[in-house]
């Protein structure tokens, strides 16, 4: 009798976490484990801005998924764009864009989350997000770009269009982004001899009346302090109401000429989600605590995909979208796997949310750490050292570290790489959010497929 097959979609840290665990826990022959994802690393998701302004390497937070020495796991290259849980049938499309059927006997959905975004004219065709390694990677050459263009320029116009950035999104992405970048552009000034740094100018705007209101109002207000100091321009209670490839006007009436728009404002569930036509809060999968669809056998959910009661909080709370939580997640889920193979009792998900860091560059930083509210050089320490210590590998720790020390001593670089020089990427470029399939579509997939118990 062939073992029970345990397919894992998405590999961000729900995912890894539960595959490295099933890995470790499981018997040789017990269960066959796939994992599906488009790329054959783990993106430490938190550490992107400082990919984006060339503090760390892109190799740096992609750790690999094949260093695993037990690597038993099966990885198929593409990604999840429909579930049939009545035929327990997986539609995938490889990064070939060849459509294929993978049967489960159990399904863990780790698809985690897209930007989200509104119906705002010119969004999707001029912005960009800052939720994938090849975004970061081109948010850098992009801004460094506009630098280079507008030293080069006779048009005042054009320059002053050039070297205004504007940042959706006033939570730890956002933030952290154009606290990183701004630091970036200002340490460029001295290698561009023609440009007045005045004319340099970051915005940063949310349509929410405070600045990360999780970190309390203390920390939040020390933050939009370390922003202002730098003359970042903080918007709040504002949105976009146009984007033009030239200009961005706000909801408050400004019409400003503008060449970079970074949207951060937020993540949604990956639609892969609603494919499954199941009951869902604020588009995330609803689970029970012990992380499993009610009604449909054999699949579970967690991270940013699923809407996991928070039982630490009660009071209907759902745990939010963070890395802290989806690794806990990972652990518990695995147990509960194998439980379910060895006919043993589940458990629920608890835990008490440790805190927050938010790492602003340079010295700045505020963290709340067990609920101690932290700001600068303790607080940059507390948040870097949490960054360090949850990455998976050592091989990653010495890779973010060395980059570190390198970048405190020789500073900044600013090279242009050329990452899609010649094609302006957008929003649609990067999170492929069109590719899923609609239930009858699925329907038609696996009618035909035959399922071997």
């Amino acid at each position: 009798m062939a073992p029970p097959r345990i397919l894992v979609v998405g590999a961000g840290f729900a995912g890894v976490e539960c595959v490295r665990r099933l890995e470790r826990r499981l018997a040789p022959g017990e269960a066959q484990i796939t994992l599906v994802t488009p790329f054959s690393y783990q993106l430490y998701l938190p550490l992107l801005p400082q990919v984006a302004s060339g503090v760390l390497t892109p190799q740096s937070v992609a750790v690999s998924l094949r260093r695993s020495r037990r690597h038993r796991t099966r990885i198929v290259p593409g990604g999840a764009i429909g579930v049939d849980t009545q035929a327990k049938v997986c539609v995938i499309r490889k990064i070939t864009d060849e459509i294929v059927n993978e049967p489960y006997d159990y399904i863990v959905l780790a698809a985690g989350s897209v930007t989200r975004t509104f119906d705002i004219p010119g969004l999707l065709d001029n912005a960009r997000g800052m939720k994938t390694l090849a975004e970061a990677a081109y948010v850098r050459d992009h801004v460094i770009a506009q630098l280079d263009l507008a030293d080069a320029s006779h048009d005042e116009a054009e320059r002053a269009s050039r070297l205004q950035f504007v940042v959706v999104g006033g939570g730890y992405a956002g933030t952290e982004t154009a606290a990183c970048l701004q630091r970036l552009t200002t340490n460029a000034v001295r290698q561009y001899p023609r440009l007045d740094a005045r004319l340099i100018k970051w915005h940063l705007i949310d349509i929410a009346p405070k600045l990360m209101p999780e970190l309390g109002d203390k920390l939040g207000q020390a933050a939009l302090e370390v922003l202002r100091k730098r003359k970042i321009e903080v918007s709040l209670g504002v949105s976009i109401a146009e984007a033009g490839p030239e200009q961005v006007t706000f909801t408050d009436g400004r019409v400003l000429p503008c060449r970079t728009l970074i949207w951060t404002a937020g993540v949604a569930a990956s639609p892969l989600i609603a494919t499954l036509g199941a009951e869902t809060v604020r588009g995330r999968l609803a689970v029970t605590p012990q992380l499993n669809l009610p009604g449909a056998d054999g699949v579970f959910s967690l991270g940013d995909a699923a809407a996991v009661p928070d039982l630490a909080k009660g009071d209907g709370a759902v745990c939010p979208p963070t890395a802290q939580h989806a690794m806990r997640q990972g652990r518990v889920l695995a147990d509960n796997l194998i439980a379910s193979l060895r006919h043993q009792p589940l458990r629920d998900y608890v835990h008490k949310d440790l805190g927050l860091v938010v790492d602003l560059g340079g010295k700045d930083a505020v963290s709340k750490p067990l609920g101690i509210e932290l700001r600068g050089l303790p607080a940059q320490a507390v948040a870097r050292g949490y960054h360090w210590s949850a990455l998976r590998t050592n091989v990653a720790r010495t890779r973010v570290m060395t980059n570190w020390m390198l970048n405190a001593v020789a500073g900044d670089d600013f090279v242009r790489t050329g990452f899609q020089s010649r094609k302006p990427a957008t929003l649609r470029d990067f999170e492929y959010t069109d590719v899923y399939l609609t239930p009858e579509q699925i329907r038609e997939h696996t009618a035909a497929t035959v399922i071997k118990h």
